[in-house]
């Protein structure tokens, strides 16, 4: 991290506009405190990636949000490349100002550079590899997979520096591990991942109910009657739905017992790849104010 954030004080003196690309679902746990500061000074551009996979209300909430801040936020899907050509629109658009200033003085043909930042996972390479055509970036569904910083020229007139993802070297909550982790940003290896997937069905259950459901074919009745149980603890409870959800989708082991670690893995894929809905992490506060 410390020779990252370095490097990116170092290329900031060659940059005209930072693009941060942030995920979607969560779009607070996903921006590196550390780089916030440093880029603070320069022209900005949030990309909310991944935003198919996100709720849509809270998607035009963000941007609202990021557009009070004076912040220009852009929806997009690195994969299949909704979105990226709203960038250079929007990197013109703020640019317009100097660059008609410089052509006053007969300075024309600037290159403008643009620097992305981003943290593991977010979809940096995907979108370097759309913007550019090819293959030039090394993606992967890992986070960390990007080792280097690399330039792509974008169109005529923007170039466009990649830098590695990093994560900063302890999280202010415990809310903003559990985010990272429930969308893959926190390396599965280094997590319990019975643990990460009660905790995301936990909050699933208290948000996007019906989302569960209909996607695991349980019985909604059952289901309410066992989150409103007063009996038992309340984690008994989500556990008690877990273990179903486990039985319905054959996670069982030899005695008949539920395979807990196969129905975190079931939860937490369904999760990642939208198979649960759309869905928000880090919703807008104080919607009212907007």
């Amino acid at each position: 991290m410390l020779k990252t954030k370095k490097q990116i004080i170092e290329d900031l003196k060659l940059i005209d506009v930072v693009i941060e690309i942030l995920d979607a679902r969560i779009p607070k746990s996903s921006q590196n405190p550390d780089i916030q500061e440093i880029i603070k000074n320069k022209k900005r551009i949030i990309l909310l990636n991944k935003y198919d996979l996100a709720d849509e209300k809270q998607n035009k909430l963000w941007i609202q949000k990021f557009k009070k801040e004076k912040i220009v936020a852009i929806p997009t899907n690195a994969n299949t490349g909704e979105g990226i050509r709203n960038i250079f629109k929007e990197i013109e658009n703020i640019m317009k100002e100097e660059l008609e200033k410089n052509s006053n003085k007969g300075r024309t043909g600037k290159i403008i550079r643009v620097l992305v930042v981003g943290i593991p996972n977010v979809g940096k390479s995907s979108f370097i590899n759309k913007i550019s055509n090819k293959t030039s970036a090394i993606v992967g569904n890992k986070p960390g997979v990007t080792k280097q910083k690399q330039w792509v020229r974008a169109t005529d007139r923007i170039e466009i520096l990649d830098t590695p993802g990093v994560l900063w070297p302890k999280f202010e909550t415990e809310e903003v591990a559990l985010n990272l982790a429930y969308t893959g940003t926190i390396k599965d290896d280094i997590l319990v991942r019975t643990e990460i997937a009660f905790n995301l069905l936990k909050y699933l259950l208290k948000n996007y109910k019906e989302n569960v459901i209909e996607k695991y074919k349980l019985n909604k009745e059952e289901i309410q009657n066992i989150l409103e149980n007063k009996k038992q603890e309340e984690n008994e409870n989500i556990y008690e739905i877990m273990q179903i959800i486990g039985k319905k989708r054959g996670a069982i082991i030899l005695g008949g017992n539920i395979d807990e670690e196969k129905t975190a893995n079931i939860i937490l894929e369904d999760f990642r790849s939208g198979k649960l809905g759309k869905i928000t992490l880090e919703k807008v506060e104080k919607e009212e104010e907007l």
